[in-house]
């Protein structure tokens, strides 16, 4: 079983993810799609006069920052332009696709993040209306019911809290959440980079593999939204998902590259080597 999280930076460029979708599903094998939509919620925001703004943590790690409208903005975007855009490319290509967001079915639950001391607008503030949250459960009776009946789930926020509604949740952790929870042999992670970079203006810097021990070494070298898919990746070995791939999407066939070592490959491993390591050069 292969899990493909399709990163909101490729906007609405899926058609080669969806060719390489149509050729593993012709060969038998079981896929499960997650999504974001970074791309297209900033773009939307923008039109309706809501363009996204950012949390700061005491960490340096930056989120959005979601408050009602931005949740608005972000599920408008990614059930109203990015989902149906990859299920229609998907079924026009003979896949049985279903979308479907963490609400649905109870798909995903999630705990509501507490307030948390952040920088919003310049300033250092207590943050308590940040509508995100932390995965509590995968309904994967659910994911497994479509796929036995032959369905492609394409999952994506929002995701929800019985006790707080919907909420925002980062789609690479959702990705990683989902592999363990489905047992998944591999999760591929695309986006519009080529994978981990030493030097993030130079492509040939790429960090091929990273061994599983490791993992911690190597986010010193993560920026921005790479640490975030580093951490993805870091749940998914941690919950003994065998091989996780840090890929380029914007490629003529994404998937399928990944999937033969292209990109960053972390792999679960009983021994683990330092960051300096020969084996692991890019």
């Amino acid at each position: 079983m292969y899990v493909i999280k399709v990163g909101g930076a490729l906007g609405t460029t899926f058609s080669s993810v969806c060719n390489d979708i149509h050729a593993l599903t012709s060969r038998g094998e079981t896929v499960v799609v997650v999504h974001g939509g970074s791309a297209e919620a900033n773009a939307l925001g923008q039109q309706l006069g809501h363009p996204p703004r950012y949390l700061t943590s005491s960490t340096g790690m930056r989120s959005r920052y979601t408050d009602a409208a931005t949740l608005d903005v972000l599920t408008l975007a990614m059930v109203g332009r990015v989902k149906p855009l990859i299920v229609a490319q998907l079924a026009g290509l003979g896949v049985r696709a279903i979308g479907l967001t963490g609400i649905d079915g109870v798909l995903v639950s999630a705990e509501k993040t507490p307030p948390v001391r952040a920088i919003l607008d310049d300033r250092l503030r207590v943050v308590r209306d940040d509508l995100t949250g932390r995965i509590a459960s995968i309904n994967s009776e659910l994911l497994d019911l479509l796929i036995n009946g032959g369905y492609v789930p394409v999952v994506s926020p929002p995701v929800i809290d019985l006790n707080n509604g919907p909420l925002n949740i980062d789609a690479d952790r959702l990705a990683a959440a989902i592999a363990v929870a489905l047992r998944a042999d591999q999760l591929l992670i695309l986006s519009d980079v080529p994978g981990l970079l030493r030097d993030i203006n130079d492509p040939a810097s790429l960090v091929r593999s990273i061994p599983a021990g490791a993992i911690d070494e190597y986010m010193e070298l993560a920026r921005g939204r790479m640490r975030v898919k580093l951490q993805a990746a870091r749940d998914a070995i941690n919950g003994r998902v065998a091989r996780v791939v840090l890929g380029d999407g914007r490629g003529s066939s994404p998937v399928l590259a990944a999937l033969d070592g292209a990109g960053t490959t972390l792999e679960a491993t009983p021994y683990a080597k330092g960051i300096h390591s020969s084996t692991t050069q890019g």
